[in-house]
This record gives structure tokens, sequence and C-alpha cells, in this order.
């Protein structure tokens, strides 16, 4: 079958810029562009001392105090003398042969959702304004392992709850192109950070796109693996509704914070996909299911028209599933694990301090009945099904990431796309969930700019299990897109 052309004449971004310190023969050259370096640049950079953890840090450290109280991205600060006495550390111990790993030396923060010893653990609650974690959490430990110095949190809205990375305790974060909007979320803090050029690699979690919504929000790359791929729990039959996973200015930065992320490290030597055997189905807005705002459905096919120009057959595809049914499925699901936070609604000195979301998805959990949890369950396993049957015709599956640009980082949540109203505060994200109800693996990445000059993003989809696969595309899709070089002119409040 001939392949399908979207949009005619479309151009490509701008060249892939040169590695910063291959090309640079004095160290003073490459202090001045420390923060530029990829995180696998840097880590090298490091290994082979032709930079130290001490320039690093106070390079990053200058960063982060020009910029942050900008894009308010990272919170919970550790102390600056602190940080360069853990980074002089790092020096002396790589002076002595003793390499920690790859992210030796290397700043990190970590989504406030997760512990970490000795640092403030909010949670984005006013109920935990005031914790110090005790322990690291699973993801923090591996990070830990690796080499990497914590210099504090990355901002994320209360429990993780809603695309929009604000929080009573420290407010909003903006996106890196335009610090005004939003940053999306939930791993809001963590992508403006990697987009502002604060931090070499981050990660966080998804469960209703909150890796790749801000990917698309703040021009980089968020990856949802299999849940299986990073969690303990679960198995292919019985998939989580979320998962941890990473992210990067890059698909190589990625992929290798998700080799220290996975329960089984098998993500090395991966490749740029031929895209010439690739068959790509483009759902677009589900038929017209999902309402989109202008320009969106646009930058997508604008960028599947250069994946298609590689070799790839694109074709335009529908589910053969009620997307209703699916959308019942998600809410029923995702509102019943709510009830793991009943103990908070329960006691009115507790629950005067959660956001109204929260509380109204919990009322909805306990809403439902046993027999409505089942009727879920069993729409969930037919989709499973469903995209079994896809994934037998099609390589990958392709959606936008999001419904809308980045907005009004004042605004909770969209309450209405091209006039049609949300009946929920989430229900702006309904895009995400063909992947998030299927486990599967999903990567955001950019397919360029509006006229406003706000990103966006596509969603590519794989079957459960192919991460390797999806990843690969991702390699293949930024080698012959320069979207990822296109860095923001950062500003400064006055």
């Amino acid at each position: 079958m001939k392949r399908r052309r979207f949009i005619k004449n479309t151009v490509a971004a701008s060249a892939a810029i040169s590695l910063p310190y291959a090309c640079r023969n004095s160290s003073s050259d490459i202090v001045t562009q420390i923060i530029d370096f990829t995180a696998i640049d840097l880590s090298n950079a490091i290994k082979n001392q032709k930079v130290s953890c001490e320039e690093v840090m106070k390079t990053y450290l200058k960063h982060i105090h020009k910029y942050n109280p900008t894009y308010n991205a990272i919170i919970s600060m550790v102390d600056d003398d602190q940080l360069l006495a853990q980074a002089q550390k790092a020096d002396q111990s790589l002076a002595k042969g003793d390499y920690w790993g790859w992210m030796h030396g290397m700043p990190h923060a970590i989504k406030d959702l997760g512990a970490l010893k000795g640092i403030r653990h909010t949670e984005g609650s006013l109920l935990f304004k005031d914790r110090i974690a005790t322990e690291d959490s699973a993801i923090a430990a591996k990070i830990r392992n690796q080499g990497a110095i914590f210099i504090g949190k990355t901002n994320t809205p209360e429990f993780g709850l809603g695309s929009q990375s604000y929080n009573p305790i420290f407010g909003a974060t903006g996106s890196a192109f335009n610090p005004g909007l939003t940053s999306g979320g939930s791993s809001g803090g963590a992508a403006c950070g990697l987009g502002t050029h604060m931090l070499p690699a981050a990660e966080g979690g998804d469960m209703m796109g909150s890796l790749r919504n801000p990917g698309a929000f703040n021009n980089v790359i968020g990856f949802r693996p299999s849940t299986t791929v990073v969690m303990e729990d679960g198995d292919a039959n019985d998939r989580l509704l979320w998962t941890s996973g990473p992210m990067g200015r890059n698909t190589r930065d990625t992929i290798q914070l998700l080799q220290t992320l996975a329960i089984n490290p098998v993500f090395n030597n991966l490749n740029p996909l031929n895209l010439e055997e690739v068959k790509i189905g483009w759902m677009g807005n589900l038929n017209n299911y999902l309402p989109m705002e202008a320009g969106v459905i646009k930058l997508c096919e604008q960028s599947l028209n250069i994946v298609g120009d590689a070799g790839a057959k694109i074709e335009m595809m529908q589910p053969q599933f009620e997307m209703a049914d699916l959308w019942y499925c998600w809410t029923t699901l995702r509102h019943h694990i709510r009830l793991e936070k009943l103990e908070y609604y329960e006691y009115p000195q507790k629950s005067a301090l959660l956001k109204p979301e929260l509380i109204w998805e919990i009322e909805q959990g306990l809403s439902f009945t046993e027999e409505d949890v089942l009727r879920a369950n069993v729409i969930r396993t037919n989709w499973y099904q469903e995209l079994d049957r896809m994934f037998e015709e099609y390589d990958f599956l392709v959606l936008p990431s999001a419904q809308v640009f980045p907005y009004s980082k004042g605004i909770h949540w969209p309450k209405e796309i091209n006039g049609q109203k949300m009946d929920t505060y989430h229900r702006w994200m309904e895009v995400v969930i063909l992947g998030s109800l299927g486990g599967i693996p999903v990567v955001n990445v950019p397919v360029g700019f509006d006229d406003q000059g706000r990103p966006m993003g596509m969603q590519i989809m794989g079957k459960f299990g192919d991460d390797k696969k999806v990843l690969e595309f991702a390699l293949a899709y930024e080698e012959i897109t320069g979207f990822l070089d296109i860095s923001p002119k950062l500003e400064v409040l006055d």
C-alpha cells in the first residue's frame, strides 16, 4: 500500500550540535560548556578527568541559582557547601581509581514523590511539609549506587495528581520554553530541569502521562517502560497502572538512565531502527473522539511526514474498541486506587489540607461497587487483546502526547478544549490512557513548536515488552529530526 502523506513540504529542524568537549583544547573552555554536555558526555568527561566533579558542581549550582527562581524546577536544595564537599570527595575517590559508576559526581535531583535520605520529602502535600526522609527509595538507591550527588528534589503536584506541577508548598513549575506556562506533570520539575539544563538527567513516574506530557511541554524525551521493566510488582497479565521511568535531553541519555533503573538492565548497545522496515498506525484524534487544540495534530503529522520520507509506512487507523468504555475502565481503576489515601480523607484535620481533586477522586472510589471494578478489569483484559491485535499489523501506534499545548501555570487544568467542556479535572489528558491501561512501552518524542513557540510531542507506543524496539525507533527519529537541538532562551526574574 502506498505510504500516506499527511502534510506536504515538511522541513526538519536544525542539524545536530557537535559534542561540546570533544572539540575543545583547554579545560577552561570545557568548564563553560559543562551544562550543555549530554549526560553521557558529562559522564565520560568526568571519568576521563577532562573536568573535575567540583567544576561540574560549581557550574551547575551557578546555573541553578540564576534560573531556578524563574522556573521553579528544583526544590529542597542541599546547601552549596555540602554539595561542593561531596564533589571534592568524588574527585579524591576518582584520583585513587575508585570509580563509583556512570553518574560519578554528577548532580541529580529526584522527583519529590520519592524518598531521599536526609532530604525533605513532602510529596507536594501540606500533610508532609516538614517530613525528612530516613532512607532512600528504591529508585534513589539505584541512582546513588551509580555515584550521583543529590542536590535536592524536583517539583511535582500534590501526591502526583494532575498534569500540572503545582502545590501549596513550592508553587508551580514553568515550562523550559516559557516560564509563565505549565511544565506539565506530574514529572514537571524533572522535565523542566532537563529542558533548562539545570539537570543532566532526570527520572519520574507515569500513571496518566506523567513522563510523557512533561516531555512534550519541555521538548525532552520521556519514556514510560513496560510496567515490569522497572517495577517489582505485577506481571504481563497483571500490569500496574503506573511505573517509574527515565527522561533525557536525548534518547541515548534516556536509555542510559533506564539501564540504572531497570530490574534487568539489558538496554545497552541499542541502535537506530531501520525505518524502511517500520509500519506505523496513526490514530490522530481517535476519529474526532478527542478534542484537540488547533495545531497539535498538524505538528504530529508534519513529523510523521519526516518519518515517512525516511521509508516508514504510515497509515491512518482506529482501534476496534469503544473509547467510552476505556474511559470508564480507566477512571474506575484509577479512582479505586485512591482509597489508599482514605486515612487522610476520614479525618477533618487532614482532609482540610488535601487538594479538592484528590478528595473528589477518593469519593469517586468510595462510590464504586465490586461489580464496577470487575467490569473495569474485564474491559482492560479486552483492551490487552485489542492492543495485541493492532500490534500484529503495526510496529508502533502513535497519538499526540497531549491534547493541548502548555497553558498558563496559574490555571490548575484546562476547563475546555475547542469549546468542549472537560467534565473531570483529568479529562484533558485522556489521550494517554491507551498506553497506560495497556502497561505498554511509550516514548514521547518532540514534534516541534506552534507559532507561539509552545512545544509539543507525540507518543510512540509499542507492544508490551518491546521496550528496546520503541527506544530504537526514538534513536532513528532523533537522527532525522532536529527538534531536540532547539534550546530555550532562558529568562531571569527581574
